[in-house]
């Protein structure tokens, strides 16, 4: 039996500002387009609401599962994830939209198996950590497998293609993989042979040369590649402190593209202006604080590095999102947790913040033994102090 002071209600109230700041943005910023394209402007909203419906009912499932049991879950989750990254790469199965092959239709919904792909990724390196702790600063039995697995998710996300995903797990896990105790000429061992690959994949597309460029110098093609930069630059921009005003943003009117997934923090920064887009980087300042404190509270190791992994995936796609939006990154089309619209996205990042908010239950929990012991200790004490001044 156990006492329990439960779980992390700040982490899960600021992720839950954050939810409904993204429904009302989402709707602010799709209404013209999804009039346009659906004939009704309430489609983006109504999806998002219903994901986010799944999404909360998914966190409260995770909130009440025990986390240790995910480490036994975990070989499952590899096999069942790299399957659906083959899968949605096959013609006719997987769904294209802009010539990327990114999705697969599931009853009526679209799902993303790259977002089911971060969660594992996660749950299955801080188990094999966890496992391995003494050993993770050898090469070949502690770094070398976890990178193995590493690879064999990045390379059917990069035929999607989507390099921007890719990236993003690769600093996930690395990262993680540092903070379990490997050694950095280990890392850079990896780093440095796979450079030339990687300039190869990123200049081997004209687009994505065309995209580096422009985020050097937008100006030089602004009504192409550096298009996306400059419009969001203008619509972060022109919102001052207080912004715009809600529904008065311009920039939403087919100038800046995709304003309700990739570029949803400059329309933000538009309508709500400089208040409303540093509310938005405190919230996230506050998620990574409580999943790090949550992270360093717990005494289990797997617990441990599952919550700083989870930690690490909420902050390394807000800040790559960020980045782009304010033009300190390359646009990678990654989406803005818990805020842009996305049904897998949102999905997934409300499962790992139940998963969190798990694991936060656990730090705070001394058993009632524990608790009498202590009690009677201080009764005692208390009785001799009193006896010895009677007498």
């Amino acid at each position: 039996m156990h006492e329990r002071s439960g779980y992390d209600r700040i982490l899960m109230i600021s992720a839950l500002i954050l939810v409904v700041l993204g429904i009302v943005m989402i709707y602010s910023s799709s209404a013209f387009i999804a009039m346009q394209r659906y004939n009704t402007p309430f489609y983006f909203l109504r999806n998002q609401v219903v994901w986010a419906v799944i999404g909360i009912i998914g966190m409260v499932v995770a909130k009440n599962f025990d986390y240790k049991k995910l480490k036994s879950l975990s070989l499952p989750l590899i096999v069942i994830s790299v399957l659906l990254l083959i899968i949605v790469l096959i013609p006719n199965i997987g769904k294209e939209v802009n010539g990327a092959r990114r999705w697969l239709r599931v009853l009526g919904f679209s799902f993303q198996p790259s977002e089911l792909a971060k969660l594992t990724l996660i749950i299955s390196i801080s188990a094999y950590i966890a496992k391995r702790s003494d050993r993770m600063g050898d090469f070949v039995y502690g770094f070398f497998p976890p990178v193995v697995l590493l690879g064999a998710f990045q390379i059917p996300i990069i035929f999607q293609p989507d390099i921007g995903t890719a990236l993003g797990l690769g600093i996930m896990v690395i990262t993680l993989l540092y903070i379990g105790g490997v050694k950095v000429p280990h890392i850079l061992s990896l780093g440095i042979p796979l450079t030339p690959f990687i300039v190869k994949i990123v200049f081997n597309e004209g687009y994505r040369k065309k995209r580096l460029i422009a985020f050097i110098d937008p100006w030089s093609d602004p009504t192409g590649a550096g298009f996306q930069v400059i419009q969001s630059s203008l619509a972060l921009g022109s919102g001052g402190i207080f912004g715009l005003g809600l529904g008065e943003g311009k920039q939403k009117l087919f100038f800046l593209p995709e304003p309700h997934t990739d570029f949803i923090y400059s329309l933000i920064g538009e309508e709500l202006g400089f208040l409303g887009a540093s509310l938005v980087i405190f919230l996230y300042l506050i998620i990574l604080w409580r999943g790090t404190r949550i992270a360093v509270r717990t005494e289990d190791l797997f617990g441990r590095f599952l919550a700083m992994g989870l930690t690490i995936m909420i902050g390394v796609q807000a800040m790559m999102n960020l980045g782009v939006a304010s033009g300190l990154l390359p646009p990678k089309g990654l989406p803005l947790p818990f805020v842009s619209f996305g049904g897998s996205s949102l999905l997934i990042n409300m499962i790992a913040l139940g998963i969190l908010l798990n694991i936060s239950k656990s730090i705070n929990t001394i058993s009632l033994a524990q608790s009498s012991s202590i009690k009677r200790e201080s009764w005692v004490k208390s009785k001799s102090r009193k006896d010895s001044v009677n007498l």
